[in-house]
């Protein structure tokens, strides 16, 4: 009887602290603070440990750049009375929500579309409207002049402070670094940050593969511009390469041209040829910033993104291994186990691997101009071309990874049910994105079309069941929609598309409360150990 006092005591005690937590103290607790620990650099000579301080420091620059474009001056985050508030807006990076959109911070009204890469007033049909040159540049700001009128701005005008001290941290890098191949890549990085011309960094960066370390750095995710999808934001990564996954993942890129190949749509959806080159890294992450830090954070990538640079050469896909790790630890095996009846045991860590990479890679696949004229996929779909690009790779990723009897070599890694009930389970988890962002629209549209197809049900306990051949099957039909409303150009079917299935599941509002009170988190953030 009194142990049973004593529990009941502490039970009350911890409700009675949750219940006086701040609505932004429980939002910043769905972050889990993840420890990572400090990476071996005994194979590192003192001359690359310097290069990687100098790769920090214009990663910090970055950052600063990244502020600017999303919300303006960081010091009025920093400033801000409230802690709670102080702290979210440091993850948020601005006073919005990054899931909802909607302020946490009083004065201030919804994020607007396309944050600060565009004046606030402006509309759609004006930029349309306007006879602007490089307007439609990933590269320019839209703002107005002294008459109020359009203008463009070139990121390396508008953020030349940043760029300058950029380019010192990587010119001193360039000096000090053994690698000839390094050398020429920061050079030729330098030189795109001063000219926003990034062609020829992109080759010198594909062609860097026998470094230890590596920097992404620039603008290069367009997921911030929910306006007309067409401006990039600035982040940054320091890497540390896994040789021993990059050996064991990398004979994958190889794959990419017979992926293309294999995408399940009319032949004319796929004639882009890309590049034989591709590959695939493994690495750990020493450092986040910008655009990859902000709300929830990037564990994979898949760059460059000009199309003459992945038609040339090809694609380099990036995964990021520890944190990899600490979101599968953290998340996706909860939630397996939470939500699914008898797959729970399918999902598995290396399933979670081959999905991002792939992934990864079918962001290089399909077409990138469309097929009649209408110019670029993002130029023709404006701010739907991110919600479906966003669910083209995921649906199309997993799609080719679960045909695992068409590629041999994977099938001895992975499993059709391991890709697909791990792939089922990221969806669940998923759903705490919402609507504010490309990513949680493109989750939630291909949560929505499997329960639709019935390829995943749910049953009345609120767990989740999966049917193999139908999820499947489902996947290939909705990568087929998608890549013929990319080719075509066609805005209406993928406005009509969007609004019916990147909307909020009837289960979504069941499965936050659910993942809530078992203290699942909806993402991570980083103490990197040095």
């Amino acid at each position: 009887m009194k142990n049973t006092i004593i529990l009941l005591a502490a039970a009350a005690l911890l409700a009675s602290c949750a219940g006086n937590k701040t609505a932004i103290r429980r939002e910043i607790d769905h972050y889990a603070t993840v420890t990572v620990p400090a990476p071996d650099l005994s194979g590192i000579t003192e001359n690359g440990k310097e290069v990687l301080n100098l790769y920090r420091f214009a990663a910090y620059e970055a950052d600063a750049i990244y502020w600017k474009q999303y919300f303006g001056d960081k010091t009025l985050m920093e400033g801000l009375e409230d802690p709670d508030a102080r702290e979210y807006s440091m993850i948020n990076y601005g006073p919005w929500d990054r899931f909802s959109g909607k302020a946490f911070v009083e004065g201030f009204g919804e994020r607007p579309a396309g944050v600060n890469f565009y004046p606030a007033d402006m509309t759609a049909d004006e930029f349309g409207a306007a006879s602007l040159k490089d307007k439609e540049s990933p590269y320019t700001l839209i703002t107005r002049d002294e008459n109020g009128s359009l203008r463009t701005e070139w990121y390396h005008e508008a953020y030349a402070d940043e760029i300058t001290r950029i380019a010192a941290y990587l010119g001193a890098a360039a000096e000090i670094t053994i690698k000839p191949s390094v050398r020429n890549y920061l050079l030729k990085k330098i030189e795109g940050l001063k000219t926003d011309n990034y062609y020829e960094s992109d080759l010198a960066w594909l062609e860097m593969e026998d470094s230890k370390m590596d920097l992404v750095i620039g603008p290069n995710e367009s997921g911030d511009d929910q306006l007309l999808g067409l401006k990039r934001s600035f982040g940054a990564l320091v890497l540390l390469k896994d040789p021993v996954l990059t050996e064991k993942l990398g004979r994958y890129a190889s794959l990419i041209p017979e992926l293309q190949a294999e995408l399940p749509c009319d032949e004319a959806y796929k004639a882009f040829k890309p590049g034989t080159a591709s590959d695939v890294f493994v690495c750990d992450a020493l450092c986040y910033a910008g655009s990859y830090n902000a709300g929830v954070k990037e564990i994979a990538i898949n760059l460059p993104y000009d199309e003459r640079v992945q038609a040339e050469r090809g694609t380099r896909t990036i995964l990021l291994g520890n944190v990899i790790d600490a979101k599968f630890n953290a998340i996706m095996g909860p939630v397996s186990e939470l939500f699914l009846i008898e797959d729970a045991p399918n999902v598995t860590r290396n399933a979670f691997l081959v999905n991002l990479a792939f992934r990864e890679m079918a962001h290089g696949l399909g077409v990138k101009e469309t097929l009649n004229g209408k110019g670029t996929v993002e130029q023709a779909l404006g701010s739907y071309a991110l919600t479906l690009e966003e669910a083209k790779a995921n649906a199309a990723g997993a799609y080719l990874a679960a045909s695992t009897f068409k590629f041999p070599d994977l099938a001895t890694y992975v499993g059709r049910e391991n890709v697909i009930a791990t792939f089922v389970t990221s969806l669940i988890r998923s759903q705490r994105f919402g609507e504010g962002e490309a990513l949680g629209r493109g989750n939630m549209l291909i949560l929505n079309w499997l329960m639709t197809k019935g390829g995943i049900s749910r049953n009345g306990s609120g767990k989740y069941s999966i049917n193999y051949d139908k999820t499947l099957d489902a996947l290939g039909e909705l990568s087929a929609a998608i890549l013929k409303i990319q080719a075509e150009g066609d805005a209406e079917a993928a406005e009509k598309l969007e609004a019916e299935y990147a909307v909020k599941p009837a289960s979504y509002s069941e499965d936050n409360r659910i993942m809530s009170l078992e203290n699942i988190p909806i993402d991570v953030r980083f103490d990197f150990q040095r």
